[in-house]
């Protein structure tokens, strides 16, 4: 009787429950005989063994249900180290629970932070393989995180439907998207959807650049402009401050988030009208997009052949097309951003898109 734990960790996205299927479906072919132990929110549910032991059955029909049917919560990979409320070791509670239950692997479901954490319970002894899950796509080895193609359709249609209002006002319009620390999901959406700039939060902006394309529309007839805004978009002034400073100011500052600071700084400017839209967790909401659920499917079955094989310590990743393993001290720890020379960065400026940059 093989015994596979499972889990997912961190912000909930489109596709976790299709890669999921991925991975029994995938188990199913290898072994007749099987159980997983679904761990409930995350690693909080293998710290305090609060599990349901669950059969092939449990996986059906779910590869275009949103969200997770295990739950999810946030463990901060920096707080594993601090005791919980009860003085516990986080880690060995964790390690107590894989032992106790006697798992032959733990497949973990999740982004940058959780990584990090499936990386020191394989340094520890565990056999882990884990699923690169996130709507920003910033973990670092692979090409492609399930959740972001869904995460990025929904975007562009929030951008789509400002577009027809867009047409009957003589107004700027911002719609602000998901993306604190990267911002891949606002220069993809904000590019197939027809942002005339687009604002990242790893291209700090000059305020004045921003105005000159919003004034350049104006004067060539244009009734309106749309800004694409990363939630994590700063100002070349702000990136300028140390991380303390940085801090200090955001927690004083009079503006819910970085779009409405834009959208005061603009209409301070010119005078123009602003109206700010945020598609906020909608993001992450509904079922997945095909995209996303060919590729969770892959990279589920790639997660079963791993081990099948026993070749642990490994992340499924989405590489020129190609599901690979890519070894886990590789993935932990770095995050994949968005450079300024990045080709859609410069194929967006051959457009005519501003990213506030010159």
């Amino acid at each position: 009787m093989k015994r596979i734990g499972m889990l997912t960790s961190g912000g909930d996205c489109q596709s976790l429950n299709a890669a999921m299927r991925g991975v029994v479906k995938g188990l199913s072919g290898f072994y007749k005989d099987f159980e997983i132990y679904g761990f409930q929110d995350g690693y909080k549910g293998l710290m305090y063994q609060n599990y349901k032991v669950m059969s092939p059955k449990d996986f059906s029909g779910i590869l275009t249900l949103g969200g997770t049917i295990l739950g999810t919560s946030r463990q901060p990979f920096k707080l594993m180290g601090t005791p919980d409320e009860k003085g516990q070791d986080k880690v060995k509670l964790m390690m107590d629970t894989y032992k106790k239950l006697k798992l032959d692997a733990l497949v973990v479901l999740g982004g940058n932070g959780t990584h990090k954490t499936a990386n020191l319970l394989s340094e520890k002894g565990l056999n882990v393989v884990t699923l690169p899950k996130t709507i920003d796509n910033d973990i670092w080895g692979t090409d492609m995180t399930f959740g972001f193609q869904s995460a990025v359709d929904i975007a562009t249609n929030a951008l789509d439907c400002i577009h027809t209002t867009a047409a009957s006002h003589n107004r700027v319009f911002i719609v602000e998207l998901m993306g604190h620390k990267v911002g891949w999901v606002a220069l993809h959406a904000g590019i197939a959807g027809g942002a005339d700039v687009i604002l990242l939060p790893e291209i700090p902006y000059d305020i004045d650049k921003v105005i000159q394309c919003i004034e350049k529309r104006t004067k060539e007839g244009k009734r309106f402009s749309i800004l694409a805004v990363a939630e994590g978009a700063i100002s070349k002034e702000d990136a300028a401050l140390s991380k303390k400073q940085l801090k200090a100011k955001r927690l004083n500052s009079p503006y819910p988030s970085a779009a409405y600071e834009i959208a005061d700084k603009i209409k301070e400017k010119t005078g123009q009208e602003i109206r700010v839209t945020v598609p906020g967790h909608t993001q992450r909401g509904g079922g997945p997009c095909a995209y996303d659920r060919a590729i969770s499917s892959r990279l589920g079955a790639a997660a079963a052949e791993l081990i099948h094989k026993e070749q642990y310590g490994y992340m499924v990743a989405l590489r020129d097309g190609k599901v690979v393993p890519v070894p886990l001290s590789e993935v932990a720890g770095k995050l994949k951003v968005v450079t300024p020379d990045d080709p859609m960065i410069h194929e967006g400026k051959v457009l005519g898109i501003s990213f506030g940059d010159e």
